[in-house]
């Protein structure tokens, strides 16, 4: 692992040392042999610590923008963060439509974490915490929860139930049933797609390093940077039109 990384790599031994046995007791206990389960405890616990260093940073770049705030001399943190917030500002409010606003710190920190993991498969011997189920399943629960509980703030309980139930009353047991798996069915898809894409980017730059390593792997690392930033924005979209849908008032 690159020596910028020799935190996150001690970072990765505590937390084996404090968790990983509690960890690959409960993936054992699901029926999954002994060396496997401490292999795969493992590989969640250094994708955890990756995912804290990106927080870590995250947390730094706002308290850097926060501390330098200049009208007159905006320094580049600070132009950053705004073409950021100008950007996702654009789209949320295209997607949302009114009200976007108070939606816009959740998508930009969702954009800016995925993005961030994402990229983190650039770097020699280094695992984007993407291509892990477990991380973007991670990602996937909370925007459901979120976007679910926008949903019954903006038009209560019975409001938003409504939804589930659709416009013919006849019709409602069965669209509701149907509503609700397809909701469920949400969770997968914002974990899966954004897996399965990572994964096979990782494994794809992976093979021809291995085979290449000079001059063509160059090629699958821009694939990667491409990758990363469609990704990126394909969960931060799909995060705003669902959104778009919970808050949305019954005409």
């Amino acid at each position: 692992m690159p020596e910028s990384f020799a935190l996150t790599h001690s970072l990765t031994n505590l937390l084996v040392k404090l968790f990983g046995g509690i960890l690959a007791s409960g993936i054992h206990a699901v029926g999954i042999p002994a060396d496997k389960a401490t292999a795969q405890a493992s590989a969640i616990l250094s994708a955890f610590s990756l995912e804290i260093l990106v927080v870590a940073g995250l947390i730094a770049f706002f308290i850097v923008v926060r501390l330098t705030l200049s009208v007159e001399k905006p320094n580049p943190a600070q132009q950053l963060a705004e073409m950021l917030h100008e950007v996702i500002g654009d789209q949320a409010e295209q997607v949302i439509g009114h009200g976007y606003e108070r939606f816009q710190a959740y998508v930009t920190c969702i954009f800016l974490f995925v993005l961030l993991n994402n990229l983190l498969g650039l770097i020699p011997g280094v695992t984007a915490p993407t291509t892990s189920i477990m991380v973007t399943l991670g990602l996937a629960v909370p925007t459901f929860l979120y976007y679910n509980y926008q949903g019954l703030r903006e038009n209560g309980l019975v409001g938003y139930l409504k939804q589930f139930a659709g416009p013919i009353w006849w019709m409602a047991p069965l669209l509701f049933v149907i509503e609700v798996i397809s909701h469920l069915a949400r969770i997968m898809s914002l974990s899966v797609r954004l897996y399965a894409n990572m994964f096979a980017g990782d494994l794809v730059t992976l093979v021809f390093f291995s085979l290449v390593p000079i001059g063509i792997p160059v090629i699958f690392l821009g694939l990667h940077l491409f990758v990363s930033l469609i990704q990126a924005f394909v969960f931060t979209l799909l995060t705003m039109i669902y959104l778009s849908l919970a808050v949305a008032h019954e005409h």
